[in-house]
């Protein structure tokens, strides 16, 4: 939640509200346990959200209070009242979700996602209590860096990207990721807030969802019970604050496009002196109407990302730009460089995937710099909820024995830093046989067309072998089903040997 901009922390409302003016909102002063509220930060249609003062730790918190207007009354008690029979039993059912949902993101643990401290149950209804994030919302700061480069943008982000790794990984979906929901408590330092909308979808594909949308932001699938939503639901929003960024504009309302799409493209209205050809085709990418079309997980788009931060490095060394920032302040690409924990993520990935579990590894490092973003991405490689969860468990003991000790860094010297410590130098890539390519690009072109012959020389000029081309192409292809099949031939690679 938001201290210096109190009205982002609400899913729906623009302005805050002090002094208790919302209807059915808890008055100042009000006591919750060791809790006193002081005003409204915002509301929406299932919550009020209040800053108040923990006495106990004598500092400002934000408390949300579930409150679905639709279903429930406040009575003079304070306490909340189903607004009839009919509305008990969705009211009941509601508040066991919102107590299950709040247990269960106690548990995140990331740098650029909100923290929520405790929940409890009161007046009839529960209680989240979350920190209270320091700084300005996403537009704010867009209007204070205009205008905002390539550098900056994906700094901005890609720590975005993997706090929702961490929640995907969960088997959670945020879906109400938007500017207002993105904070910048430094320069370059984003934290995700508001998880009101947040649902436990990921391993439920059935299960009926509350319609919650923010115009612009939010994918055709949500806006029906029964939408198909998923890590491409999050990241069509993504995408489009990354579009809001670029354009000034929020996209068009995603139901309009689904015929005749009148949004103009990324690709097209991008300022090509700020922004690279590539990033704004990866924004379009993750805006496509079609879910079916768009990237299918997060660690897919964080790759692509990672490859187009790589490159827009490479091009733009040694040009001065005419931001006052320099752009050697700017982070470099997150890596994480360890290899002894490398190398027990292998294993412990390879009872599920087999050989791939090598390649897969290497592959994340070079995009996440945490330990536990990284857990996280290389957990969503694998089907089975069951064996994600025991890929976790076993590698749980890691994050324990990184945080009993300081993280000891190569220094720069010995290694350069963009480059995670297990890469071989780019000159180690092979030469793949001509025809063996041809016969990828052919399987390629089932899935991407045309585009097919450009990806397979791009990827065959990083990669090492052939488990690693299959990988590196298959984060081009949209539709999980396809990818799967696709990376499953990367097993047979490692004993086809060039």
């Amino acid at each position: 939640m938001s201290l210096d901009d109190p009205s982002a922390a609400s899913a729906s409302s623009p302005d805050p509200h002090p002094g208790g003016e919302v209807f059915n909102a808890l008055p100042p002063g009000y006591r919750l346990l060791e809790y006193s509220l002081q005003s409204v930060l915002g509301y929406g249609g299932f919550g009020i959200t209040y800053l108040a003062t923990d006495h106990n730790l004598d500092c400002k918190v934000a408390i949300k209070e579930y409150l679905p207007a639709d279903q429930a009354v406040r009575a003079e008690s304070h306490s909340l009242q189903p607004r009839s029979t009919d509305a008990a039993e969705c009211y009941q059912w509601g508040l066991s979700r919102f107590l299950d949902e709040a247990r269960a993101l106690a548990t995140f643990r990331h740098a650029n996602i909100v923290r929520v401290l405790r929940f409890f149950e009161a007046n009839g209804t529960a209680y989240m209590v979350m920190e209270l994030v320091s700084g300005r919302p996403l537009g704010q700061w867009v209007k204070r860096n205009q205008p905002v480069r390539e550098k900056q943008l994906l700094g901005v982000i890609r720590p975005v990207l993997e706090g929702l790794a961490v929640i995907h990984a969960a088997g959670f979906l945020h879906r109400d990721i938007k500017p207002s929901n993105i904070h910048m408590r430094s320069d370059l330092d984003p934290v995700l807030l508001d998880f009101g909308a947040a649902r436990r979808v990921m391993n439920d594909p059935g299960r009926e969802l509350t319609t919650v949308v923010t115009p612009g932001y939010a994918a055709l699938e949500q806006y029906h019970s029964h939408g198909n939503q998923g890590p491409w639901t999050d990241l069509y929003s993504v995408a489009a604050v990354m579009y809001y960024i670029v354009t000034g504009q929020r996209p068009i309302e995603a139901p309009a496009r689904v015929h005749n799409d009148p949004l103009p493209r990324a690709v097209d209205v991008g300022d090509r002196k700020l922004y690279s050809d590539a990033l704004l085709r990866a924004i379009d990418w993750g805006l496509h109407p079609d879910e079916s079309k768009r990237p299918a997980s997060v660690n897919a788009y964080a790759q692509t990302l990672a490859e187009i931060s790589e490159a827009a490095g490479e091009a733009t060394s040694g040009i001065k730009h005419g931001s006052p920032r320099s752009e050697s302040s700017l982070p470099s690409n997150p890596v994480y460089a360890d290899a002894s924990v490398m190398a027990t993520l292998e294993t412990a990935l390879s009872s599920h995937l087999g050989p791939m579990a090598p390649v897969l590894v290497r592959r994340a490092a070079k995009t996440y710099a945490s330990l536990e973003a990284l857990r996280a991405a290389l957990s969503l490689e694998i089907d089975s909820e069951r064996s994600r969860r025991l890929f976790l468990d076993r590698t749980e003991p890691l994050l324990r024995k990184e945080a009993a000790s300081q993280p000891r860094s190569a220094p720069a010297a010995q290694r350069e830093p963009s480059q995670p410590l297990s890469l071989p130098p780019a000159s180690a890539a092979p030469k793949f046989d001509p025809a063996f390519l041809s016969k990828v690009e052919s399987e390629l072109a089932h899935h991407l067309g045309p585009l097919a012959r450009v990806l397979v020389k791009k990827s065959a000029e990083k990669a090492r072998d052939r488990a690693e081309l299959f990988l590196l192409l298959s984060d081009n292809i949209a539709d999980p089903d396809q990818r799967r099949a696709f990376i499953k031939k990367s097993v047979a690679a490692f004993r086809d040997k060039d």
